[in-house]
Formats: C-alpha cells, sequence, structure tokens
C-alpha cells in the first residue's frame, strides 16, 4: 500500500500489452448516486476506482465533497489520478487494496461520510491482452490485479494439486465440471497460456455445453483469477472496517458481480443490520449487541434492461446499500 498521493510505482506498465484504454462505463450509475444525494460534504471513499467513472459522477454531484479513490492496480491509479486531475485537492488516489481500507482512514484522519465498493475485475483489465484475464487473447497466465504481487495465474495452473483445483474451481465459480477440468488441466501441463488453458478447458466439458453462447472457459478464468487475487477473502475483512469507521447517516454501496461475491456482502450487511448475540441461546442477552446499520434495500437491486442494452458487462451486477446507524438508534 501507498499513502503517498504522489506515488510514482505506476510509472512503469511494461506489463501492459497493446494499447487498450482504460475506459470505465459506470454500472448503476443512477443507483449509486442516489444513495450518496443527501452527502453534500463529507469524505466518499471509492474502494475500488478503477477507471474513475464512478469517482468522476461522485464529485460532479457535490461540488464541495472531497473523494478518496483506492486501486490496488497501479496502471488504475495512474489513469485515476489524471482523470480527477481537474477537480484539484477534492480528489486523491492512492494505490492500495481496499482491505486496506481501515489503515488508510486512519491516516487520512477525516470522518467517512460515504463509501462504494464495485467487486470483480475492470473491463480494462479484461480488454487489456497482455494481463492474461481474459480466453480471448493468447498471453502469459498473469491474472495480478497488482503486478507485483507474488502468485500468478500460471503456478496454480501448474502447480495446484487436482483436489486443490476442484475445490478453486467450485468455490470460486460453481463450475459443475471442476473435476473434468481439474484432470485435463494437470494432464496437459505445462501450460503457459490463456489460449491454450481455454483450449483444454473447452475440450473438457460436454459438446453440448461447448456450443452454448458462453465461452466454456469462462468461470476456469474468473475462479483463478478470484484465487490469484485473493478477492473473495477481502470482502469481508473490508466491509467490516468501512462500517466501524462510518459516522452515523454513513452510507455504504456495494456492487458484486457473481454469487461468491454477493453472498459475503450479504452475510456482512445482513448481521450488522440484525446485530450478532454472542451469548449462549438458552441464556438471555447480556452482551449489548444491537444493528448498526439500516439496509437501505432489503433485496438485492439489478441493472434495468435499458442499462443492459447499453452495457452488456452490468448485466451480472448485484446492488446492495446500508446507512450507518447512531448508538441506540435501532
Amino acid at each position: 500500500m501507498s499513502l503517498l498521493p504522489g506515488d510514482s510505482s505506476s510509472n512503469s506498465m511494461e506489463h501492459l500489452a497493446g494499447n487498450a484504454t482504460f475506459d470505465h462505463l459506470p454500472v448503476m450509475l443512477s443507483e449509486v448516486l442516489d444513495v450518496f444525494e443527501g452527502i453534500k460534504e463529507g469524505l466518499i471513499v471509492d474502494a475500488t476506482v478503477g477507471g474513475a467513472g464512478h469517482a468522476r459522477a461522485l464529485l460532479q454531484q457535490a461540488p464541495t465533497r472531497p473523494l478518496l479513490g483506492i486501486d490496488r492496480d497501479p496502471s488504475a491509479v495512474e489513469v485515476a489520478r489524471d482523470r480527477l486531475a481537474e477537480f484539484g485537492r477534492k480528489a486523491q488516489v492512492l494505490h492500495g487494496r481496499f482491505d486496506e481500507i481501515g489503515q488508510i482512514l486512519d491516516v487520512d484522519g477525516r470522518e467517512l461520510h460515504g463509501a462504494l465498493f464495485d467487486l470483480g475485475v475492470s473491463s480494462h483489465q479484461l480488454d487489456t491482452p497482455g494481463r492474461g484475464f481474459s480466453h480471448r487473447y493468447s498471453a502469459p497466465l498473469d491474472m495480478r490485479m497488482n503486478p507485483h504481487d507474488a502468485l500468478e495465474a500460471a503456478t496454480i495452473v501448474n502447480t495446484y494439486s487436482e483436489d486443490e483445483l476442484v475445490r478453486l474451481l467450485r468455490a470460486n465459480s460453481d463450475e459443475r465440471f471442476a473435476h473434468r477440468i481439474a484432470n485435463s488441466i494437470i494432464s496437459s501441463r505445462p501450460i503457459e497460456t490463456t489460449k491454450e488453458l481455454a483450449d483444454i478447458v473447452r475440450s473438457a466439458v460436454p459438446a453440448a455445453v461447448r456450443r452454448k453462447g458462453r465461452h466454456p472457459a469462462m468461470r476456469t478464468f474468473q475462479a483463478i483469477r478470484i484465487a490469484v487475487n485473493s478477492e473473495l477473502a477481502l470482502i469481508e475483512p473490508a466491509l467490516t472496517q468501512t462500517i466501524e469507521r462510518l459516522r452515523p447517516g454513513g452510507r455504504l454501496v456495494v456492487l458484486s458481480y457473481h454469487s461468491g461475491e454477493d453472498r459475503i456482502v450479504k452475510h456482512v450487511l445482513r448481521e450488522a443490520a440484525d446485530g450478532v448475540c454472542l451469548c449462549p441461546s438458552s441464556l438471555p442477552c447480556i452482551c449489548g449487541s444491537e444493528p448498526n446499520v439500516r439496509l437501505l434495500r432489503r433485496k438485492v437491486v439489478r441493472p434495468t434492461t435499458a442499462e443492459i442494452d447499453r452495457n452488456p458487462r452490468a448485466a451480472s451486477a448485484r446492488f446492495r446499500a446500508a446507512e450507518r446507524l447512531s448508538v441506540g438508534e435501532a
């Protein structure tokens, strides 16, 4: 993590192949802006700033409201700083993982009025061939959101046992052909490129699955990417730290894109909204547990048909939001 606004760790972008631009069509933007409409001046954190699509809109929404962006991808940090430069000191972008939000806010010292988490992989990461995120290009097996991290997709693909691969595929993508795919991966080692991996997965699944619209390797690539970046493991601590630091009336929005992410988000928010009693069920509650957030939507919200038509990648989005309560308010 870099806490320095002028951090230059992202100046060298040799790991990016091609000329892909970091475009960011923000998902469910109107819903996000509606949640933060009433917060006119307090600090908002965009914990996954990416191409700064949401961040720009949030800064434009309230001229006196500061924003702090965080991203683990150095290329995203570089682009976001450039795109938010017009807002001057109101906008700051730091390089770090979103589960470091507690440390970042404690160093920053400002009171937190709102936070946004737009989970998953960015369009830029998928569309940059050299990053190895997509089955559509032939590239080294990388998939690291932060290219300075140690674990690469190649390590998982070429060294994990069959049981480890099966567990990974099931846990991270609900892959029903996990055993067949894991067995094919192991028998095809060494595997060097994304195209090789995609072809191996395609050959491993039944012919009827291959004829369907989506590429059969999509789930495998998702599962490996999640493992490389520890994506699911970071969600709960990040949201817990955020809720703890939100001021009363502060608001939290989370956009997730597959069932694994959404299960964790739902669990954290429901626990915060219901209060978690730690006392034995046979005894009266004496631990003082009480709710600390109010769910702004009891059920998950999905994108409109019109938005999906404009931006097909929004189709899998799931929107959840909550508001921090004062002590004793529930």
